[in-house]
C-alpha cells in the first residue's frame, strides 16, 4: 500500500510534532480545523499541517489516521472515525491500556479499517533521540516505515495489538507516578513539620531527590493535568493483571489536583506553590 495522506487526530502539544515528522514520509499530513482551538491551529501551522476544514474531508483522502489524544478520549475519537466509515490504517497513539486498546481496535476493524495499537516514550519530537514510537499489529511495520527519515524513532514490536499501550502503561507507571509521589512526600513532609529534616536526610542518603522534586515542580506540573486519565488507565491495568491499582489512583488523585498549574510555564510553578495547593485541597477533604 502507497500511504498518500495521512490525517492528525489532533494537533496538541505531542500530537502536532507526531505529525510533522510523518510529513517526512512525502505523505500530505492533513487536519480538521473546525472547531478546534487557536492553539491547535498554531501548532498545525507550525508543524506544516494541511487544514483540510472538516473531519470527513480529512477522512476521505486519508490512507492512515493517526489518533494522539487525551486518553479518556481515545473511544470516542475512534467511534467518531468509525461512523465515517474509515477503511484505511487507524492509528492510536494514546496512554491507554490493553484492554481499552483492544476495545480501540474493535471499534475501527468492525467498520472495515485496519488496526495498529501505539505508545509513544518521551517528550514531543524535537530533536532526534529523545521520543519513541512503539507499534504493534500486522500493519506496524508500514507505519514505522513512515517515520524512518524523520526524528521520531518508530519501532514496530509485534502482530499483536496491545503489546505497544502495554509496554507504554509499564513505562509511564514509574515516571510519572514517580513524580506524584515525590511531591505528596514533600507535602506530607511540609504538613508534619519535618521538610527540612527530610531534606537533610535525603541529601546523605538520597542526594538526587530534591533535585528531582524540584524538576518534577517545574517541567511535569504544567503537564500532570494531562496524566489523570492515563494514571487511571495504569491503575486499570494493574487491576486487571491481579496487581494493587492504588498506587497509580493516588498519583491521579495528585494530578488532579494539581490542574491549576495547567500548561504553567512562564513563570514555571516552584516546588513551594506546588506544595501548597497539594495540602490545601487536602484540607478541604478534610
Amino acid at each position: 500500500m502507497t500511504i498518500k495522506a495521512i490525517a492528525l487526530l489532533h494537533p496538541g502539544n505531542m500530537g502536532s510534532t507526531i505529525g510533522a515528522a510523518a510529513g517526512t514520509s512525502g505523505a500530505r499530513v492533513v487536519w480538521a480545523s473546525e472547531q478546534r482551538s487557536k492553539a491547535n491551529r498554531e501548532r498545525a501551522k507550525q508543524a506544516g499541517l494541511i487544514d483540510v476544514e472538516t473531519l470527513p474531508n480529512a477522512l476521505r483522502e486519508s490512507d492512515v489516521v493517526l489518533s494522539v489524544c487525551p486518553p479518556h478520549a481515545a473511544l470516542e475519537v475512534a467511534e467518531i472515525v468509525a461512523r465515517q466509515n474509515f477503511k484505511g490504517i487507524y492509528v492510536d497513539a494514546n496512554a491507554i491500556s490493553r484492554a481499552t486498546a483492544v476495545q480501540v481496535g474493535e471499534i475501527v476493524t468492525k467498520a472495515g479499517a485496519s488496526f495498529v495499537d501505539g505508545g509513544i516514550i518521551g517528550a514531543p519530537v524535537k530533536k532526534a533521540g529523545t521520543t519513541r514510537l512503539y507499534l504493534s499489529g500486522m500493519r506496524a511495520p508500514e507505519i514505522a516505515e513512515l517515520f524512518s527519515a524523520s526524528m521520531l524513532d518508530a519501532r514496530a514490536i509485534g502482530p499483536e495489538p496491545g503489546a505497544a499501550s502495554a509496554l507504554k502503561v509499564a513505562y509511564a507507571a514509574w515516571t510519572k507516578c514517580t513524580d506524584a509521589l515525590l511531591l505528596a512526600i514533600r507535602a506530607l513532609a511540609a504538613h508534619e513539620g519535618v521538610d527540612h529534616a527530610l531534606l537533610e536526610e535525603w541529601n546523605i542518603s538520597q542526594p538526587e531527590l530534591e533535585r528531582r522534586c524540584q524538576r518534577a515542580a517545574a517541567v511535569a506540573v504544567p503537564k500532570m493535568w494531562r496524566y489523570v486519565g492515563e494514571m487511571e488507565e495504569i491503575a486499570e491495568t494493574f487491576r486487571a493483571a491481579g496487581l494493587p491499582g492504588g498506587f497509580h489512583l493516588a498519583a491521579a488523585e495528585i494530578c488532579q489536583r494539581l490542574a491549576p498549574f495547567k500548561d504553567q510555564t512562564d513563570p514555571v510553578p516552584t516546588l513551594a506553590a506546588v506544595i501548597d495547593a497539594i495540602r490545601k485541597e487536602s484540607e478541604k477533604l478534610c
